[in-house]
């Protein structure tokens, strides 16, 4: 579907969105505005990370706007949708397969002559709207950071646990990927020459962006290795026990092990106090090995 956004506003520019285009439908915009090949087909590929070039007579963007649909959900397609954006001073193409609230909010509130009155100025406003997708799912992994960081120190070790924090680290790895590749559009249209006090906004809320995921990243990173530490502390403590008990037996085993041969000529095999005897020397056993072990402070 194209929809021609700026037809009645008086503007010197055309904003033209497409939602969902259809190959032969791009590829008669590409011909009608003179898009490059290539730039038209990394726009009609539906998992391409975000870029940004610059061609002869406009420039082509691609963005990733986070709209999560299933909670584990941890690969770019899932966790995103793609805007690609052609733009000179004239025009700007917007195309996405789904509809989305940005666009329409962008057009409907900000898209007049005070507002937008330069094509430059609604990319800004694209980029910064999908910029602004981030903030939620970062206040949301940030409290489950937390809740998992609660659940690592204070409660058993649980395999739902180990499967959650993976599935965090897996986002926050998207997400940071997709803002390091972002950088780029933003270094862009922030430049020398054509900076303004939107296009700084936008490059501010990168920034905070950028640094929130990176530490969050940093966090559950941290958090997947205390987990595993403090589950092979567990295990370690658990083989101790285990050892403790291995090390008591093991004589006791032995005393058993040779008054249970059947042998006619032993020690004290037809003695009355034989049976006490044994008993005795398996307790005397037991206590030594006691003191021993809290010599060596091991219990």
């Amino acid at each position: 579907m194209v929809a021609h956004l700026t037809d009645g506003k008086g503007l010197s520019y055309e904003w033209i969105d497409i939602i969902d285009p259809q190959p032969d439908e791009m590829w008669e915009v590409a011909r009608q505005y003179g898009l490059h090949e290539e730039s038209v087909a990394d726009c009609l590929q539906p998992g391409h990370l975000p870029k940004y070039e610059q061609f002869r007579n406009y420039t082509f963007i691609i963005l990733r706007v986070y709209l999560e649909v299933n909670s584990d959900a941890d690969t770019v397609r899932e966790l995103t949708n793609k805007i690609s954006v052609f733009i000179n001073e004239k025009t700007i193409i917007t195309i996405h397969r789904n509809p989305l609230p940005i666009i329409e909010r962008i057009s409907s509130e900000l898209l007049s002559e005070e507002e937008c009155s330069r094509s430059h100025h609604v990319l800004t406003e694209v980029v910064k709207a999908a910029l602004h997708t981030y903030d939620a799912p970062g206040e949301k992994l940030s409290q489950l950071i937390d809740y998992y960081e609660t659940q690592v120190f204070l409660a058993k070790r649980k395999v739902t646990l180990l499967k959650g924090l993976y599935i965090i680290k897996r986002k926050l790895d998207v997400i940071r990927r997709l803002l390091l590749l972002t950088h780029d559009v933003v270094d862009k249209i922030d430049g020398t020459h054509n900076s303004t006090a939107y296009s700084r906004d936008a490059r501010d809320l990168f920034i905070k962006q950028k640094s929130l995921f990176e530490s969050l990243s940093e966090n559950a990173n941290h958090l997947l290795n205390i987990y595993f530490n403090i589950s092979a502390q567990r295990t370690n403590e658990t083989m101790r026990v285990l050892t403790i008990f291995s090390v008591f037996f093991m004589p006791l085993t032995f005393i058993v092990g040779v008054y249970g041969m059947n042998f006619k000529y032993m020690p004290e095999l037809t003695w009355r106090y034989g049976y006490p005897l044994s008993l005795a020397m398996m307790a005397v056993v037991i206590v030594i090995i006691s003191i021993w072990f809290k010599r060596k402070k091991w219990m």
